[in-house]
């Protein structure tokens, strides 16, 4: 029986072809199993580097590229292009196999053959992989054929130039090679290679490269793929992510990355590794700091996941509804005191004391070092540290903060009103000497949680093997909880995973938006320091657009128009997104978009969906991603945002942090695109783009 893979790059290049064209696509390839036994006519081509390669006709003007078995029934659908290109495409590739990991490689034979010698800029200089042997090389994958190209090379901007024509996971080794890792870290980062590879069977390989290919068995599958590609490399594990998502742990696990490396991808991996180990429904914890990400994880699971059983073993739920559920099961109804009401509450006890504090202050001491360190006492209090508190205090002081804390919760004991901070306290203290719920939790986005969330999820399951695995990237941290893990009872020691290769945005939508961070020192939960070096994209783009204009109104107007040529080129409106700093900003656009004809959708009311253009704060951007994306109003006064920035003169070091979590925000709202970034702003820029960016 026939078996068809397609290769993962035409997903995408599928939707950029017109509806007429996709439709024929589809008639063709849905049949292609019956096809194979009554005669398919796939034509040779002539003076072909790889004689396997073959065409197949679409219509009068597009044809199909198919790797073909010399022997054999698995065939690979590489390309669809137009008549001529499609045969000068094919004539140039050439299939093999990769030594060192046995997947499929695809490489343009041509171009490696007639690319000139690289000439360096001063003489003397060192080639870019001198201090590399060849024996290295040949050991991690790198023919002889790309080795010859790569002794060539004396910058990492020519190998980077070059991407295009050499086989994917060779380019990947150079480019790490070149980024400064050694042989031993490249090859840790490398998926373990089959028992035995035999360099002649690509048919084997195709077989072995989820990576590379997606294995359709009937037009229905076929139709399903060609009609979510977006959601299906969405839950695509990449070899270098399958160690983390299917190894067996002795204690908590963590996984780390940059932007697009997977994280989440891994973690629903995760979740359905652990859920085929056990039998027990509602077993396993998928987990987030939000309700809008626990939805997207539960539309990833259902995606990964077709088996109903399987689907029952996972509670997919956000930290605070888990929270409420515990502590209601105990006290009944919890109502939740409003911001605005725990405000005027702190002033209250300001005014009844006589306190020289201000209330957002006395609000943060309470979160940010009470409540982060679970203190209980005046003298816990008295002897604990305020790292990141600026405004260092007295024994007095303290003890007059530590009155009007105590006030605050006996004044919520005696009215009968929770915060959503003490409904988790309880409920950790319910679970800390009681039943675990769970044998398993997984958590996403863990950067974003809180400590008094984290020992709520010590709690909530028994210390042990696979007990807690967490993915996360403090660069992407958007509130302001700071945690070490360590200190909430979770020790990650040699257990830990980085993922460095993005799979989600361009290079060059990645290095501008990294370029946004400055390099600031970002801690790692686990009291060092994290860093996105090494974190790279394999995939090339257009640069992003970063422009300015005079008016709100002429901006608008500019996305409008933007975000019509990306519908009109083919990207459906579900895969746009537009962010802003603020509600008002993003409601404004939502309003121009409509009477401009575009479908929009707010998602602080709504989801995201296939058929709207998917308009929000950053903050409610985080976890999703988009073909497109435009993030608007990036203005002085606007980013970063006077309110959430304390000022100098009051504290210096919590006014730097705050800096730093609004110059991540706009990192996280710009690393939300895969193909195409637009950025814009009217008026003066933020503070935030520089000369550099803004270029």
């Amino acid at each position: 029986m026939a078996q068809l893979f397609i290769d993962k790059g035409f997903f995408f290049e599928f939707g950029k072809l017109e509806k007429s064209v996709q439709d024929k696509v589809y008639d063709v390839f849905g049949k292609f199993e019956q096809a194979t036994h009554t005669g398919l006519h796939l034509e040779k081509v002539n003076n072909a580097h790889d004689s396997r390669m073959r065409t197949i006709r679409i219509d009068q003007f597009w044809r199909g590229v198919v790797l073909a078995p010399e022997s054999g029934d698995t065939y690979m659908l590489l390309k669809v292009l137009p008549h001529d290109d499609a045969y000068q495409w094919a004539a140039r590739r050439k299939a093999t196999v990769n030594a060192a990991i046995g997947v499929v490689e695809i490489r343009d034979m041509v171009a490696i053959e007639e690319h000139p010698a690289e000439v360096p800029d001063h003489p003397g200089t060192a080639p870019l992989l001198a201090d590399v042997s060849d024996v290295d090389l040949e050991r991690l994958g790198v023919d002889e054929q790309v080795r010859g190209f790569a002794r060539t090379l004396t910058r990492v901007d020519q190998l980077e130039s070059a991407r295009g024509m050499l086989p994917e996971a060779q380019y990947d080794v150079l480019l790490a090679l070149a980024a400064g890792y050694t042989p031993e870290q490249v090859w840790e980062e490398m998926p373990p290679p089959p028992t035995s590879i035999d360099p002649g069977d690509v048919a084997a390989a195709i077989a072995r490269s989820p990576q590379r290919a997606v294995l359709v068995t009937g037009p229905d599958e076929l139709m399903e793929a060609f009609t979510y590609p977006f959601a299906l490399w969405r839950i695509y594990l990449h070899p270098t992510q399958e160690r983390a998502a299917h190894a067996s742990y002795s204690g908590p696990a963590r996984v780390m990355g940059g932007p697009g490396t997977g994280k989440t991808v891994v973690a629903l991996h995760r979740a359905r590794h652990l859920a085929e180990r056990t039998a027990t429904d509602r077993s396993i914890l998928l987990t987030t700091f939000t309700k809008t990400l626990a939805s997207s994880l539960e539309d990833g699971l259902r995606i990964l996941i077709d088996d109903e059983d399987l689907l029952r073993r996972i509670d997919v739920r956000h930290i605070d509804q888990l929270a409420y559920q515990i502590t209601s099961r105990e006290h009944g109804r919890l109502p939740v005191l409003k911001e605005s009401d725990e405000k005027n509450r702190w002033l209250e006890i300001i005014k009844r004391f006589g306190l020289p504090f201000t209330d957002a202050f006395l609000a943060q001491e309470w979160r940010h070092v009470i409540l982060a360190q679970d203190i209980t006492s005046l003298l816990d209090y008295q002897r604990a540290r305020r790292t990141g508190r600026g405004v260092r205090l007295g024994s007095v002081q303290r003890e007059q903060i530590w009155d009007a804390v105590t006030a605050f919760a006996d004044g919520l004991a005696v009215d009968g009103v929770w915060t959503y901070e003490t409904i988790c306290v309880e409920a950790a203290r319910l679970l800390r000497d009681g039943d675990k719920p769970y044998r398993h939790i997984v958590v996403d986005e863990a950067q974003d949680l809180a400590p008094w969330q984290w020992r709520l999820l010590r709690a909530a399951v028994p210390a042990g093997q696979d007990d807690l695995f967490i993915a996360g990237d403090t660069h992407q941290r958007i509130y302001e909880h700071r945690v070490s893990l360590r200190q909430v009872g979770i020790d990650i020691a040699g257990r830990a995973e980085r993922l460095k290769l993005n799979y989600r945005t361009t290079a060059e939508i990645l290095a501008w938006s990294i370029g946004l961070l400055h390099g600031e020192p970002i801690d790692d939960m686990d009291e060092g320091l994290d860093r996105l070096a090494g974190c790279r994209s394999a995939v090339h783009g257009t640069p992003p657009t970063v422009q300015g204009f005079p008016t709100r109104n002429a901006e608008l107007a500019h996305l409008a128009s933007a975000i019509r040529q990306w519908l009109d080129k083919g990207v459906e409106a579900g895969q746009i997104g537009v962010a802003a700093r603020t509600s008002m900003v993003a409601d404004e656009a939502i309003k121009v978009l409509k009477a401009a004809g575009i479908p929009a959708v707010s998602l602080a009311k709504h989801s995201v969906n296939d058929s709207e253009v998917a308009v929000g704060t950053m903050h409610r951007m985080k976890g999703l991603e988009f073909r497109c994306m435009a993030v608007i109003g990036v203005n002085e006064h606007y980013v970063p945002y006077p309110s959430a920035i304390v000022s100098a003169e009051i504290d210096a070091h919590a006014h730097a942090r705050d800096l730093q979590r609004e110059r991540s925000l706009l990192f996280v709202a710009a690393t939300r695109a895969r193909e195409d970034l637009l950025v814009t702003w009217h008026g003066n820029p933020s503070p935030f783009l520089s000369a550099h960016s803004i270029r």
